[in-house]
């Protein structure tokens, strides 16, 4: 096994301890855990896809509403 250091956010390290004690384990279990995730779903030859974009928008007809209601309309149920 190595040993190993590394720097954490106060906040993140804080929030590592307490899992830690709420679950009985360690802090370097935590750790651990974290990495086995982490590691998991992102597998060795894994490619990034392509940058998504946003679809080109496509005419759908005039409004049915005229702008100044939009907001109303919006929050009817």
């Amino acid at each position: 096994m190595v040993k190993t250091q590394v720097q954490i956010p106060d906040e993140m390290y804080r929030e590592a301890k307490r899992l830690a004690a709420e679950k009985e384990w360690s802090f370097a279990e935590v750790v651990r855990r974290g990495l086995e995730i982490i590691i998991s779903v992102n597998p060795p030859g894994r490619t990034p896809g392509k940058e998504w974009c946003l679809p080109p928008a496509r005419p759908c007809g005039r409004f049915l509403a005229p702008e100044e209601q939009w907001t109303e309309l919006s929050h009817d149920v």
